[in-house]
């Protein structure tokens, strides 16, 4: 599955290298791709990974959805 979410609060390559560590982290996730200037990230993932957890994973990172 892929989901493109925007998230807010993104203003450096650091903030990409820590998102991508957090959601990274997820067992089933395939890959990342983070838009720094259109501040969205697309993630391609599988089970047992859900988009929950993706969004879950960008709030502890300390982004917003």
């Amino acid at each position: 599955m892929e989901i493109t979410l925007s998230v807010n609060g993104m203003k450096c390559q650091g903030c990409v290298d820590k998102l991508e560590k957090f959601v990274g982290e997820l067992e089933g996730i395939e890959r990342i791709q983070v838009d720094l200037p259109a501040k969205s990230v697309k993630v391609e993932f599988n089970t047992p990974a859900t988009k929950e957890q993706i969004c879950e994973a960008i709030l502890d990172a300390g982004f917003e959805l």
